[in-house]
């Protein structure tokens, strides 16, 4: 990757072996490292190995990939770190005290080097050889590292020409270096896990919130990563992130990541560093599609904000019934870090159709505990707060939690939890007073929500609606659909003129087992959410292979071939749980619903008494 001119003869005068070069980083002095996979590791090993000059030296880095040799306890009175973001290298040190983690969000930290209250006396980093004009390339890590480099006394740069020559705001000239070190070795490669049968699930949930055109942030981590490969069948989507790997050359390749309607950088992917294999590192070499720029703005929020639809999807150590999210400890125990995630929590939160989303798995590793808890553990740092939390994800489905009481938030993160632990949750939530004392509790043990019967549909008029089961969390949308509706309509469902539906009658309509009781929700999103326009329901009756069936479509939904729909669907639905006929009681005068059953292609049964049809038909007739 070299350019084609002589390099070391020109600047002959810079270069020196690492022994020299480290000459330069004095006692006491306050030293910067590069981050990820652009980690300066010849200059590191050099730091330990040559550097024996070196004492009380504090070395600050965000998260680096490579070697980490100065956390080792023998190095203990010559080196102390402080790192903005716990990695691998470097955990077991942070938990043993030999270093030191600084809470941070990603955007503020250049600021710390402007200001001088983290002052930096030596900025080690990794470059690209210069080339005819003196510009050397940050290569894959921009980040925080050009912010150290404008700050720090003395820089030494390791040059490497297996580094790729990145483009945008990830240049700096040969000048502003004072010594420079051959150092041509592979970049550190980063291979994630094959993900699990969980986190598919998770990433084909948060898929479903990704709309075409979107931008993009997928943070740190196997779920982000995962949720790329369930984005195939979408369009122009762009990538605005503080970091990417391998995972979206195949969507680019596949004219799905295209950044044709992004607001700010069209067409541009646009990141404040990369990390993965040399296949990734080949493909951004003197690319233009991307543009690396520093986390001062590629993560300030603002920036963030300018993109219409952006989606950012950052991960979770676990969540409490109120909505905080842990995400750098496990307990008193720092486990990584604050990262990017709240800049982009924020700034996609105040974008136009913005998602700020919040991923993580319902239990451990083990499955022996909730990651949704009733409070987070002793010690557990709040990374996103309550304010802040929009979309929460599981395997179990979505939660929507801005803007929503503690009663609702609770309630949604129990239906998204493991179902082994659902219950235990809601009887903690009610000893906290977090929900209704009557709420009842479902056999999760034995039953599942049927996520299979999720499905969407167009009306005779064009209307596209998604019909599903309904859920306990749907008790509000049930409520509103209650209220809106005329009292000839109540009349007709409820056979009375109620005027009111409390909660302990409305939680029979959404509590549901899924087996022996069924109900379909029809709902169309709303700016403020999704409304029930439409409930088909049927209830298996006893000691018998029939079940009685009841549909209830809000006034200004009706005659438009809802009701005809649902209950062909709930036809279906019953015909796979081995029921063979529906019954019903329809009012004499609702004319509506005896044409939905008039319709139906079975033999119908009708019985008029005392003003009611009672109707019955079998399915194979």
């Amino acid at each position: 990757m070299a350019e084609e001119f002589d390099w070391k003869s020109r600047y002959a005068d810079k270069i020196m072996p690492v022994t020299r070069a480290l000459k330069l980083v004095h006692p006491g002095d306050h030293v910067f490292i590069g981050t990820g996979c652009a980690e300066p590791q010849a200059l590191v090993r050099g730091l330990v190995e040559s550097a024996t000059h070196v004492s009380d030296t504090e070395i600050f880095h965000l998260l680096t990939m490579g070697v980490a040799p100065y956390a080792d306890p023998q190095f203990a009175e010559r080196f102390r770190f402080n790192t903005f973001f716990i990695s691998d290298n470097v955990r077991g040190a942070v938990h043993e005290g030999l270093g030191d983690y600084t809470p941070v969000f990603l955007s503020e930290i250049p600021k710390l080097f402007d200001t001088g209250r983290i002052p930096l006396d030596v900025a080690l980093i990794q470059i690209t050889p210069p080339d005819r004009s003196g510009l050397c390339s940050l290569g894959v890590s921009v980040d925080i590292v050009k912010a150290a480099v404008s700050n720090a006394v003395t820089v030494v740069a390791q040059v490497n020409d297996q580094m790729p020559w990145t483009m945008g705001d990830s240049l700096i000239h040969v000048n502003e270096i004072d010594a420079l070190v051959e150092g041509n070795e592979p970049l550190p490669g980063i291979v994630f896990q094959s993900p699990t049968d969980i986190v598919k699930d998770i990433a084909r949930h948060v898929a479903k919130l990704i709309d075409d055109g979107s931008t993009l942030e997928c943070g740190i981590g196997v779920i982000p990563q995962a949720v790329l490969t369930f984005l195939g069948e979408k369009k122009d989507l762009g990538i605005h992130t503080e970091m990417f790997t391998d995972g979206i050359i195949d969507l680019i390749e596949a004219g799905v990541i295209t950044g044709r309607r992004k607001t700010l950088h069209p067409g541009k992917v646009v990141a404040s560093f990369c990390m993965g294999s040399r296949r990734l590192y080949d493909y951004i070499h003197r690319n233009p599609i991307f543009e690396f720029h520093p986390t001062e703005y590629v993560n300030n929020p603002w920036t963030i904000a300018q993109h219409d639809n952006m989606v950012a999807i950052n991960v979770g150590i676990e969540v409490d019934l109120t909505g905080q999210v842990c995400s750098d400890s496990l307990g008193t125990r720092f486990y990584s870090g604050f990262g990017g995630q709240v800049d982009f929590i924020r700034g996609s939160a105040a974008a136009k159709n913005g998602k700020p989303i919040i991923a993580l798995p319902s239990t451990t590793k083990d499955g022996s505990a909730s990651r949704i808890t009733t409070t987070l553990k002793e010690g557990a740092g709040v990374v996103t707060t309550r304010g802040d939390v929009h979309y929460i994800v599981t395997e179990y489905g979505i939660a929507y939690l801005h803007g929503k009481s503690v009663r609702e938030r609770a309630m949604a993160l129990i239906q998204i939890a493991h179902p082994k632990f659902r219950n235990d949750l809601l009887k903690r939530a009610k000893e906290l007073n977090f929900v209704y004392q009557d709420q009842v509790e479902m056999n999760w043990d034995v039953m599942r929500y049927p996520e299979e019967l999720e499905v969407h549909t167009t009306l005779a008029d064009g209307t596209e609606i998604l019909v599903r089961p309904i859920k306990p969390t749907d008790e509000e949308i049930f409520k509103d659909l209650f209220y809106s509706l005329s009292d000839d309509s109540r009349y007709h469902r409820f056979f009375a003129r109620l005027k009111y539906m409390p909660h302990s009658s409305r939680q029979s309509y959404v509590s549901i087992n899924y087996n022996e009781q069924v109900g379909m929700a029809a709902v169309i999103e709303s700016a403020v959410g999704e409304q029930l326009v439409g409930l088909g329901q049927y209830i298996k009756l006893p000691n018998s292979s029939k079940a009685e069936v009841a549909l209830l479509i809000q006034d200004e939904w009706q005659q438009k071939g809802m009701g005809t729909w649902l209950t062909q669907y709930l036809v279906r639905i019953a015909r796979q749980s081995g029921i063979t006929g529906f019954e019903a009681e329809v009012l004499s005068d609702n004319r509506g619903m005896l044409a939905v059953f008039e319709a139906l292609p079975f033999k119908m049964n009708m019985k008029l008494d005392s003003g009611s049809y009672y109707l019955s038909f079998d399915f194979d007739r």
